[in-house]
């Protein structure tokens, strides 16, 4: 099999079941695609207590600088029902220019067609004046844990350094050419308990009730709003995302109220900066004697994601203008540089060297019926191809 083909190359990938953390043999099929090219190809499993082993796929081509890295993810999300499937979701069915099936977005499509552009290049150009690379992880769908952090860190301990990088996940909301990611917002979770004194509802001046406190710190933490926003980035915007007592009785004042809420930040914060402007509200929140006339502070617990994802801007000409002349080289559109979205492993790439993403349209990404078309596949591949092309050029230049 040829890698230059990028259906082909995607089809073989769907047809592996790598629901995270199954590796589901999709290293081992792009082990097949890269070695021919020239590729030396390392697999690495990252091990946690408490976590399950995932392995992880690491391939160079070269030993010379400038060097491009691309790096993505095998693993998929489940398939959820597999009998609301138009297609089986492993059989990478193709009907009416779309081919089906679990990844074909996110992101095995990129992959695939990554691949092709680097097969064609080889083909027509031998090896690149430098090096190319794969990160290839199996955690991304899941904790994040033991795949791309532990991974670059292997690669970095052996003496891989990289000049950019670019991550393929599906950055296009309505067609291929429309957006290309440039930076992300930080991300920060946090879990507040309040505690308060369980009683019966008749008598409410034997105990206290947390809820009070409870949704006047929620409103505390939404408004005023944490910032305008900067040219870079929208708004911050906090989110509350659960709420609970653990009390199933409505005559009874609960003796605690939980609730979560996540923050996507912008640039005008740091995640310490952050969590104390927070802290500050809380403690506002929990002071205000008008919710409890005559008493103390409300008491409450405070608990932060353990790694909170940090905001990042990319702004590095040689890698941003190669990959935006390459997408309208090809498409005619001019994409737009974006930092909208959640969060990606660029956020753990960004240490390491400059990072871009730019994939295929993800309208579909974890729906049943995922699907791309096939005619997409031609179009990011060639855009890949003319990208590493220029990439190489203003790099020697």
């Amino acid at each position: 099999m040829s890698a230059t083909d990028p259906v082909e190359n995607l089809a073989t990938l769907i047809r592996c079941p790598s629901v995270t953390p199954s590796e589901g043999g999709a290293l081992s099929a792009l082990d097949a695609m890269l070695t021919p090219l020239g590729f030396a190809v390392e697999r690495v499993t990252a091990t946690e207590a408490g976590t399950p082993d995932i392995e992880n796929l690491y391939a160079r081509l070269g030993t010379s600088g400038p060097h491009l890295m691309f790096a993505g993810h095998t693993d998929v999300v489940p398939v959820g029902d597999a009998a609301a499937w138009s297609h089986p979701p492993f059989a990478a069915e193709i009907e009416g220019g779309e081919l089906f099936g679990r990844g074909a977005v996110d992101m095995k499509g990129g992959i695939a067609c990554f691949i092709a552009a680097v097969a064609r290049h080889v083909e027509k150009h031998s090896a690149p004046q430098g090096s190319i690379s794969f990160l290839i992880t199996g955690d991304e769908e899941g904790p994040a844990i033991n795949g791309t952090v532990k991974l670059l860190e292997w690669a970095a301990e052996k003496g891989e350094r990289w000049d950019a990088c670019l991550v393929g996940e599906p950055t296009n909301p309505d067609k291929l050419g429309d957006m290309i990611k440039i930076g992300r917002r930080g991300s920060v979770s946090g879990f507040v308990t309040v505690h308060g004194v369980q009683g019966h509802v008749a008598y409410p001046h034997l105990a206290d009730n947390p809820l009070r406190t409870a949704t006047a710190m929620m409103q505390a933490l939404m408004s005023p709003r944490l910032d305008e926003g900067t040219e870079n980035f929208p708004p911050s915007n906090l989110e509350v995302t659960g709420i609970d007592t653990g009390n199933t009785a409505t005559n009874v004042i609960p003796a605690k109220a939980k609730f979560a809420f996540n923050v996507r930040f912008n640039d005008l914060w740091s995640a310490e900066s952050l969590q104390a402007e927070l802290i500050r509200r809380l403690d506002t929140a929990a002071a205000d004697e008008n919710l409890r006339p005559g008493r103390a502070p409300m008491r409450y617990d405070i608990t932060w994601s353990e790694r909170p994802s940090h905001v990042f801007l990319t702004r590095n000409d040689a890698l941003v203008s190669s990959l935006s002349g390459a997408v309208e080289s090809v498409t005619g559109s001019t994409p737009k540089l974006s930092t909208t979205g959640g969060t990606s492993d660029a956020r753990f790439i960004k240490d390491y060297c400059p990072v871009v993403e730019f994939g295929l349209v993800g309208q579909t990404m974890h729906m049943v019926d995922e699907r791309v078309a096939v005619a997409d596949l031609e179009t990011l591949t060639e855009i890949y191809g003319v990208f590493i092309e220029r990439w190489f050029a203003h790099a020697a230049a």
